[in-house]
């Protein structure tokens, strides 16, 4: 992509750098199309009335869900089919069709070809989609840069190669679609799996072969084990003395919905731990984030069964002196308690030694020597506690988990050797698929570039045979684009590039 600068307030961009093929003319956007802009309807409602057309604002052009509707009178119309492209927000430059006929959205406008199929302009603008996005206009929420836009340069070929090019696109990119529907079915089919392992993982059924021919530990004797060394850890810490009196755990109040080996037993996160807690906000308490300092660690640090240190924030050391409890020791379970990531999990890892975390965030610390860490983490991560997280949390506008419903949580427990060689076998399970994931991440960008590459090369004029060699192969005239161009400046151009709308339909319907 190259710029330069025509005039003090105006860009030229071009996408394409090599030269054109015979019969082709270079021209900017805003000679061959204008933009309708949307606009938000007098009247929206998510029922419908006599005389409402469907509300195609940018959710709904996203994800083709319409669920609101919008009176005609007031509104900007589209008819199906029509290229619309998103004006502002995060996507700016993001162009497709209208899903039906409806009113236009006040953040979308609707691009209208003259005497250019209108699927040739859709796709070199989904080919210049990155050069739009990444130039935008505006602080905060960004805009197309209109200068850019309407100056984008455009190879024009002539009338009958655009249908056959896109045609040919058409064709391409099915199968390439077709490959991406494929992948993403997989990335599904990886999700049950690792579910799957999970299941089996926590029910004994993973290691069901390994019991029959290993002796088997006592799964009842290492709970009791567990619950003395909490409390005499507890004695240690302090938290327990001639003043305070111990206060025996919560135990298990409901049975689990699988059965599970006879060799295992169930406990609660109260008798397996020795801390359950979670942190505060610093903001509430005059604490600003800082460029370097004490991690700070929140939800979207913890994901699902791993950790993520790319967006941690940083507080100064001072703020752990009066958030003692909150304080993270390697080895601490944590479970994420509010908004759309509650239930996943992770453990603390050596890099956040002595970081503090917020109230979105649980610190589950086990009784040392009792349950492995890894075994408890995997268990909150399965269905079973999945399904026990989402039911229990509270029915509120942001849903959380508290550590109220944490401590009762019912847990299985097996025998120490066999949690070992669970774990073990469920880090190689997710070793494969993790290995089968990067694959599938690899060939869904090689996709993507096929994609670009396809449209590249169409622009290019390299997709099809060029029109000028059809007609010397068959003995024939035709007409070149800058016939084309010609015809439609004399369309009724006018300064700046808008034409009539009875003009523009007049010329769209020509090429039906």
């Amino acid at each position: 992509m190259q710029k330069s600068m025509n005039s003090q307030d105006q860009i030229a961009v071009t996408l394409i750098d090599n030269e054109l093929p015979e019969g082709w003319e270079s021209t900017s956007l805003k000679t061959v199309a204008t933009l309708k802009k949307g606009k938000k309807p007098y009247k929206v409602d998510k029922t419908t009335w006599p005389g409402a057309v469907p509300y195609i604002d940018i959710e709904a052009f996203e994800k083709g869900n319409i669920r609101r509707y919008a009176d005609q009178e007031s509104s900007a119309l589209v008819n199906e089919g029509d290229i619309i492209v998103v004006w502002d927000g995060a996507r700016c430059g993001h162009v497709g069709k209208a899903p039906e006929r409806g009113a236009l959205g006040s953040t979308l406008g609707t691009i209208q070809p003259i005497l250019v199929y209108p699927d040739y302009i859709l796709r070199f603008l989904q080919l210049s989609y990155e050069t739009i996005n990444t130039n935008p206009r505006g602080i905060g929420i960004p805009h197309v840069e209109p200068e850019l836009f309407w100056n984008l340069e455009i190879p024009l070929a002539p009338l009958a190669e655009q249908k056959r090019i896109v045609a040919k696109v058409e064709e391409l990119l099915t199968r390439v679609n077709a490959t991406k529907e494929r992948l993403a079915k997989v990335a599904m089919i990886l999700k049950s799996f690792r579910q799957a392992v999970l299941a089996a993982a926590c029910s004994g059924r993973l290691t069901e072969d390994w019991r029959e021919n290993i002796q088997k530990d006592s799964a009842e004797d290492l709970v009791l084990k567990i619950l003395n060394r909490r409390r005499s850890q507890l004695e240690i810490k302090g938290k327990v003395s001639s003043r305070t009196r111990y206060k025996e755990p919560i135990e298990p109040a409901y049975q689990l919905a699988f059965e599970i080996p006879d060799a295992w037993c169930l406990a609660t996160v109260d008798q397996l731990t020795l801390l359950v807690t979670k942190g505060s906000s610093p903001k509430w308490q005059g604490f600003e984030y800082k460029e370097s300092g004490l991690p700070f660690v929140r939800s979207q640090n913890v994901l699902w069964g791993n950790f993520d240190l790319s967006d941690v924030a940083y507080l100064p050391v001072v703020f752990n002196e009066s958030h003692k409890n909150s304080i993270i020791h390697q080895g601490d379970i944590l479970l994420n308690l509010v908004g759309a990531s509650v239930g996943r999990s992770s453990i603390a890892t050596e890099a956040i030694e002595g970081a503090n975390c917020n109230q979105a965030v649980a610190i589950i610390r086990l009784v040392p020597d009792g349950m492995l860490n890894k075994f408890l983490m995997y268990f909150f991560l399965s269905p079973y506690a999945q399904e026990h997280i989402h039911e229990s949390k509270a029915d509120v506008a942001r849903a959380n988990f508290n550590l109220d419903d944490i401590r009762p949580m019912v847990v299985p427990v097996p025998p120490l050797t066999e949690q070992t060689e669970i774990v073990r076998r469920v880090e190689a399970m997710f070793k494969l698929a993790d290995a089968v994931e990067k694959r599938i991440d690899a060939a869904k960008v090689r996709a993507e570039k096929l994609t670009q590459a396809i449209l590249a090369k169409a622009f290019r004029g390299d997709l099809v045979p060029t029109e000028a060699d059809l007609a010397r192969r068959e003995g024939r005239s035709y007409e070149p684009a800058s016939d084309l161009l010609a015809r439609i400046k004399s369309d009724g151009e006018s300064k700046g590039g808008s034409k009539s709308v009875n003009r523009i339909r007049r010329s769209q319907r020509r090429l039906k």
